[in-house]
């Protein structure tokens, strides 16, 4: 069971009036539309915000020697020689 609550919105003028009458077309309410209208645009960004990393690849042959079988530790030491770390 959902609860509701009640809440004050700003709408413009011209958006309410369309909004009635849209609403009495289709022998609905207002708070209905709303509801409608608000389900569906969370549906759809939430949809839209899933992370995507981007693809940062460069053109080269994969690691260097020596540096492929290596672990995590060594490649971070290699990361970082002379530069203090």
């Amino acid at each position: 069971m959902y609860g509701c609550m009640k809440t004050t919105v700003e709408i413009p003028d011209s958006v309410l009036e369309a909004a009635r009458r849209k609403a009495a077309q289709e022998k609905t309410t207002v708070t209905a539309l709303i509801e409608q209208g608000l389900r569906r645009v969370i549906d759809e960004r939430g949809a839209k915000s899933a992370f995507r990393l981007k693809r940062a690849s460069f053109g080269g042959r994969g690691l260097q020697p020596g540096v492929a079988d290596a672990g995590w530790q060594r490649v971070r030491e290699l990361a970082y020689k002379g530069r203090g770390a």
